[in-house]
């Protein structure tokens, strides 16, 4: 999680040590954000949150502590989407390229969109079986995410580059964030809920 300020972002917390750690300690992280920041929840003035695609139970977390803050503190809410808070951040490392976020979605599937070198959007955010020349149509461009290793041997003979350093985090959702504030974007508490784009399966 990050906290930003005047478009810039203060700090972050980000951990990775379980699949469900979020689960069990997302209040504390808050907490500790704070305080590393010396700050109280009421100089928030928005809560944005990661909207997906995503893990379904993750999702469903973060945006249940999201509202809940949001509805006690009685500020607004901003839904950022997964793949293009983890795109923001590589539109800064690589301005001028074309650029292919994945996330991990099982198997040999991922949730992916790929934006041109000039920013606009060539595929927008979907549920994808990847295969050798899977959106060979828009080579060349640079993969990332924590779906794209997976895609490494399957893609070693086109023009496309692998980026293992990027990777989702919080501080990716400030600039959209920050833009929707102003424009006053916000999401309804009562009516917003995650973007999945499969569905829930239970194992």
């Amino acid at each position: 999680m990050a906290l930003s300020e005047g478009g810039h972002c203060l700090d972050v917390i980000e951990k990775y040590p379980s699949e469900y750690v979020h689960g069990e300690y997302l209040t504390l992280f808050i907490e500790d954000l704070m305080i590393q920041c010396e700050k109280s929840l009421n100089d928030l003035d928005a809560i944005s949150v990661s909207i997906g695609p995503g893990s379904y139970t993750g999702l469903r977390i973060g945006l249940s502590v999201a509202k809940g803050l949001c509805f006690g503190l009685e500020i607004p809410l901003i839904a950022v989407g997964t793949l293009d808070s983890l795109l923001s951040l590589a539109k800064n490392k690589y301005p001028n390229k074309g650029l292919c976020a994945c996330i991990d979605a099982r198997r040999m599937e991922v949730y992916s969109k790929i934006l041109s070198s000039n920013g606009s959007c060539l595929s927008d955010a979907q549920a994808t079986v990847i295969e050798e020349h899977t959106f060979a149509d828009f080579d060349p461009f640079v993969y990332f995410g924590d779906g794209a290793l997976k895609l490494k041997s399957s893609w070693a003979r086109r023009n496309v580059t692998f980026d293992s350093e990027l990777k989702l985090s919080s501080s990716g959702q400030v600039e959209e964030a920050i833009y929707k504030y102003r424009n006053k974007v916000f999401s309804d508490l009562a009516f917003v809920k995650p973007i999945y784009l499969k569905e829930f399966k239970a194992g």
